[in-house]
């Protein structure tokens, strides 16, 4: 059987998937789609304060290296020849910024994580020099200031980090998102290493012009960000380099998508109104816009959704952040204990059935789309005698689907279309409790395909479909057509809208508890 498996194999494309809490590297058949293998290694995350959150690049790198040479034997016992692998696509957590040496590798600091909120300072002391008639910035980036995004981490550390400084002054440093770090480190680093990124990633760094697709001179200056450290910003799909080490030395790494760009076209949403939804440690609802540029009136992002390849056309999305979902999990297993494994949510939640009236909002990090409210923070309200762990895991999963649909109601304010159907994808979606709750809650069906790693997917189309490389087609009527699990509504319209109401009530509760003071930040 295996010998005849090895025969029937056609190119392979491998894609690395650095996520927020943990690093996969799998391999993809790049005729069928079909996920052959797969290696994961969970990263840490390092809480030095309160609110703020960092990972060592170095920890990050390694993962990426170990999750390589695992798969690659893997692969060896399945009989398949590595050698196969014709390309590789990388897709990362965004905005996590990374400011390293170019002489030596090493970083300078650890990686600042898209969650952290030590900048609230810096973005307040910024939004007072935005001229309240012309936000120069949100019409050029389609963001709003907020601490999420990479430009204020970048600011912070050149402010605070004398190691950062004295880098930049004498010319040896570099920045980068993960994405960018990961490229350089694998194509030989300080021999060499690719200093790229691509349009997904530079749309979220606050620094980038979404309409000339160019690093923007005058809000370099607005953040004043030294624009020589900035990465060459290249196109989602092209190859940047070879690697330089491992198993697969020689390969071109040939794609490079945002986590949720990935997600996007893994999903096959290539049409105007297509939309998807990533249960990870955040969720990211993004919608498909075509290639036009819509500005939300209800607190979305407008961000780059692809761009696949030098010669194509840019497509842009409308997209709703929540800071934390499989987040509140982790919290629930690693801070309160109440869970040994994620998987166990399932199973607490299923033997109550119900949150009995307890509400849940993670507001870990404040509150992201459509709020914008940092001084938000989570809250586990309703609470009565009777309440116990199994109500307080379902509520946890419920919150996960309310801020869901927080974010649709806005999505379908902007794009005037209600969504029939919602796509969903990422590791949370293994949950049928919550996929069932999401329907309920959404009162639309919830659309899962079988294999849930799209976003792996959307980085191996990407490097498969590369010039130079030519092993995957993005024609439509070449794709593989995805086999799907539908989640359809089964609660009454009335009472999913009762519960809405009362998740919108404790939201309001869970703002305006800190003020800038509490959480001021000196050096580390």
């Amino acid at each position: 059987m295996a010998a005849a498996k090895k025969a029937v194999l056609g190119p392979l494309v491998g894609a690395v998937d650095q996520g927020t809490s943990s690093t996969r590297f799998l391999v993809f058949n790049s005729k069928t789609a079909e996920l052959l293998s797969h290696h994961q290694v969970e990263i840490k995350q390092e809480f030095p304060r309160e609110g703020w959150v960092e990972q060592d690049p170095k920890e990050i790198l390694h993962s990426v290296y170990e999750c390589i040479e695992k798969t690659c034997e893997k692969l060896g016992q399945l009989n398949i020849d590595i050698s196969n692998i014709k390309a590789i696509g990388v897709s990362n957590q965004r905005e996590t910024t990374v400011v390293w040496d170019k002489l030596t590798g090493e970083p300078l600091y650890n990686a600042v994580v898209w969650l952290d909120l030590r900048t609230q300072s810096t973005v307040e002391s910024l939004s007072k020099r935005i001229p309240g008639n012309n936000n120069f910035v949100k019409s050029k980036t389609g963001l709003p200031l907020s601490t999420y995004f990479s430009a204020v981490k970048l600011r912070w550390l050149l402010d605070n980090v004398r190691k950062v400084q004295k880098a930049v002054e004498e010319d040896r440093a570099l920045f980068g998102t993960v994405d960018s770090w990961l490229i350089w480190s694998l194509t030989g680093g300080a021999s060499g290493g690719v200093h790229c990124t691509d349009v997904t990633n530079a749309s979220r760094t606050m620094l980038f012009n979404i309409h000339s697709l160019e690093w923007d001179k005058e809000l370099c200056e607005f953040f004043e960000i030294p624009m020589k450290i900035l990465p060459n910003v290249r196109s989602s799909s092209e190859i940047y380099g070879l690697m330089k080490a491992g198993a697969l030395e020689g390969v071109p790494i040939s794609g490079c998508l945002g986590d949720q760009s990935a997600a996007l076209v893994g999903q096959m949403c290539f049409q105007d109104g297509q939309a998807k939804n990533t249960y990870g440690t955040g969720c990211f609802l993004l919608c498909n816009t075509g290639r036009k540029c819509v500005f939300s009136e209800h607190g979305l992002l407008t961000t780059v959704a692809y761009k696949l390849g030098r010669d194509k056309p840019v497509y842009y999305a409308l997209e709703g952040s929540v800071a934390i979902a499989g987040a509140v999990i982790r919290w629930l297993r690693d801070n309160l204990g109440i869970i040994k494994t994620s998987e166990e949510i399932e199973n607490l939640a299923k033997e109550v059935g119900t949150s009995y009236g307890c509400y849940f909002v993670p507001a870990f990090s404040g509150l992201y789309a459509p709020y914008w409210e940092p001084s938000a923070r989570g809250i586990i309200c309703g609470l009565t005698q009777f309440t116990n762990k199994c109500h307080i895991a379902f509520a946890a999963l419920e919150a996960v689907c309310f801020q869901t649909r927080e974010i649709l109601d806005a999505m379908n304010r902007d794009c005037g279309i209600p969504l029939s159907h919602l796509q969903v994808d990422g590791g949370m979606t293994n949950n049928k409790i919550l996929m069932q709750l999401q329907a309920d809650i959404l009162y639309i069906p919830v659309v899962k395909p079988s294999m849930p790693e799209t976003t792996a997917l959307g980085a191996a189309m990407a490097a498969g479909a590369a010039e130079g490389v030519g092993v995957w087609s993005l024609e439509p009527e070449d794709l593989s057509a995805v086999t799907m699990e539908r989640f359809e509504p089964q609660i009454n319209a009335e009472e999913s809208e009762i519960r809405y109401s009362t998740w919108k009530k404790a939201v309001m509760k869970s703002m305006g508890w800190v003020t800038t003071q509490s959480s001021e930040s000196g050096m580390p």
